[in-house]
């Protein structure tokens, strides 16, 4: 059965809540995307109008390390949500982003979304706060990371 992006959306947990009015505004500034395996999705300092929920597939968050392979910060999967730097000036990626394996999300445009949430300050609240948390959440799992890497081992 085909689904449209209002009915893939409507069934995310990240726009679990949001009123049928509100989810159709922001399905208008949806599009499917498929990338192929490592393929870039984004690059460190280019323009960041889009945000992703992905559908299948994974996603590698990297980080340029000189005179050494790209660093792995994070991988993210099925059901998640990829990108939060169109929501803030100068709306530019910080970090580059590849494709794993064949992905497949949704293209949700950042710009269009702004636009919409400045036309209604409480869908634009609502989204932030969505935002905020899983923002929050990442960096809790960053700091994990490094502690892992270099914190003291106990015995």
């Amino acid at each position: 059965m085909y689904k449209t992006i209002f009915d893939l959306i409507r069934d995310h947990r990240f726009f679990e809540g949001i009123s049928d009015d509100d989810l159709k505004m922001i399905a208008g500034c949806g599009k499917n995307e498929i990338f192929e395996s490592g393929k870039y999705i984004a690059k460190e300092n280019e323009p960041a109008d889009i945000f992703y929920v992905i559908r299948k597939g994974k996603v590698a968050i990297e980080t340029f390390v000189p005179e050494k392979r790209p660093l792995v910060l994070q991988t993210l999967g099925a059901g998640e949500i990829l990108g939060w730097s169109w929501l803030f000036p100068p709306y530019q990626w910080t970090f580059d982003v590849k494709a794993v394996d064949e992905v497949h999300a949704i293209a949700l445009n950042g710009k269009c979304l702004r636009e919409k949430c400045d036309a209604d300050p409480r869908l634009g609240y609502d989204l932030m706060k969505r935002f905020a948390r899983i923002m929050t959440e990442r960096l809790r799992f960053t700091r994990m990371q490094i502690l892992d890497v270099y914190g003291e081992r106990r015995p």
